[in-house]
């Protein structure tokens, strides 16, 4: 199936985000009028708080205060985790580096349970290695990456994701297919790391359609900004502010390995936030979420907003 036509049907899906949720500790059930929130918190020292209970907590939807019914502070929870990095031009110098810090990651994070799978974006959005929790298949993925060269040198790899073969940087294509097409279908914590400069020269679809496809699909998106010059620091903090992740600029090899463990640590320390929504509206709506801590010393990272149902 050809790249535009698939966009074009996945445009046309409609999904209902945001309402996943914690049962006993290590699983998770869905209940279809609850909405889960995975928050993670740091001290003005930006150091991981562990120990907190639910009434530490506050989550508002749309400014009005909600009820926390549900509550976990598992560090343990089952993850599904994409790693998607650019192979376009602009990461030549840096991509060894990246691959290298990418299967020390996959070896720190991914625990019994998880799943991980690898993906690159250029020209094209190449599935180098479908959910997995086998840490040697996603390593060898990570090593076919190469840097997509005009006029010939770009890896071909089998699918299911499909190839535009339009030229420039598919990062908003990339990100929403991730999110859509492979993430949808999971259930629990849900999470992609990109390694980009945030810089989009070739989707068809736009920044928001990647927003609204991770949104809708409680996948979290983090940012590792791999450019000398800061790269698109716009693009990259909307997405992840929207989504709960968090934007971390590297410039060379130490800033990578430095990120991916602020990264393992905001997937590992997150607490579990589930509330009845006050509005029960079924009219398919962007609801507003905030995360507010008692202790003003403390910060928490979490998703800004979640998509009603709509039946």
């Amino acid at each position: 199936m050809q790249f535009r036509a698939v966009l074009c049907y996945l445009c046309a899906a409609t999904l209902v985000g945001g309402l996943a949720y914690a049962a006993a500790p290590g699983q998770i059930r869905v209940q279809v009028n609850q909405v889960n929130v995975f928050a993670t918190v740091r001290d003005k020292h930006k150091s991981i708080v562990t120990g907190l209970t639910k009434d530490d907590f506050q989550v508002y939807e749309d400014g009005q205060l909600q009820e926390i019914t549900d509550f976990s502070a598992e560090t343990n929870l089952p993850i599904t985790l994409g790693m998607l990095i650019d192979t376009s031009g602009s990461e030549y110098y840096m991509l060894s580096s990246e691959k290298d810090a990418g299967s020390r990651f996959f070896g720190r994070i991914l625990r019994k349970g998880d799943l991980g799978l690898v993906m690159s974006f250029d020209t094209d959005i190449d599935l180098l290695a479908d959910f997995t929790d086998d840490k040697g298949v996603l390593n060898r993925a990570l090593n076919r990456a190469q840097i997509n060269i005009p006029g010939g040198g770009s890896i071909t790899t089998q699918g299911p994701l499909p190839t535009s073969g339009s030229g420039g940087t598919n990062f908003y294509d990339a990100v929403y297919l991730a999110a859509h097409d492979k993430l949808s279908g999971e259930a629990g914590r849900k999470a992609v790391v990109v390694l980009t400069d945030a810089e989009d020269t070739g989707s068809k679809l736009k920044l928001q359609d990647a927003v609204e496809a991770a949104q809708r699909t409680d996948t979290v998106v983090h940012i590792l900004l791999v450019a000398e010059d800061g790269g698109d620091q716009t693009v990259a903090k909307r997405l992840t502010d929207e989504t709960g992740g968090r934007m971390i600029v590297v410039r060379n090899e130490k800033n990578l390995e430095a990120a991916f463990d602020q990264i393992s640590e905001e997937l590992r320390f997150q607490y579990t936030l589930g509330y009845t929504p006050s509005n029960k509206s079924h009219d398919g709506g962007y609801r507003k979420i905030k995360v507010d801590m008692k202790n003003k010393d403390y910060s928490a990272l979490a998703r800004r907003g979640y998509y009603a149902p709509n039946f």
